[in-house]
């Protein structure tokens, strides 16, 4: 497309390394988007919990960590995982970061035989949203977190699942 282009960035397996750099990231995407929508208390923690499978992120040419995925084990089945901790450096949207992130999760989960899920907050314009329903999630069903925003209210998740 001409006048488009497109920051360069290399998918590759998330590092210890790269935790620093990931929390960072994270801390500038609450500021500006609120996600996540409550800040952890322990952000390492919350990129490691104890039911993380893999995770990836996207490196820039400069060796700067812009993106993250990660892929969590569902205690209900071993044919579904769940898709989380998506985030991507505010300079690098526009750029297919997310989307990118997004298939090498689809790449994992065919290599597997397995379905993928996940659950978004629901927010009306949510670009998160947009970036799911365009790659071909299909949104299932809508359910009140059990948990709550930072002001107390209630949370309304979407949930979404990809078949393969």
């Amino acid at each position: 497309m001409e006048g488009v282009h497109y920051l360069k960035a290399t998918i590759r397996d998330r590092r210890p390394g790269d935790l620093p750099r990931c929390i960072e990231l994270l801390g500038e995407v609450h500021r500006l988007d609120r996600y996540p929508l409550n800040w952890p208390a322990d952000p390492r923690g919350w990129l490691c919990p104890p039911d993380l499978l893999y995770a990836w992120i996207a490196e820039a040419d400069s060796a700067a960590v812009v993106g993250h995925i990660a892929v969590h084990r569902l205690s209900t089945t071993a044919a579904v995982f769940e898709v989380g901790r998506l985030f991507v450096a505010p300079a690098f949207r526009r750029h297919h970061v997310a989307s990118r992130l997004l298939q090498q999760v689809r790449e994992w989960a065919v290599d597997r035989h397995a379905d993928l899920m996940l659950e978004v907050v629901d927010g009306r314009g949510s670009a998160a949203i947009t970036v799911y329903e365009r790659g071909g999630w299909q949104h299932t069903h809508t359910t009140t977190a059990d948990w709550t925003a930072p002001d107390g209210s209630p949370v309304t998740l979407r949930h979404y699942t990809l078949h393969h």
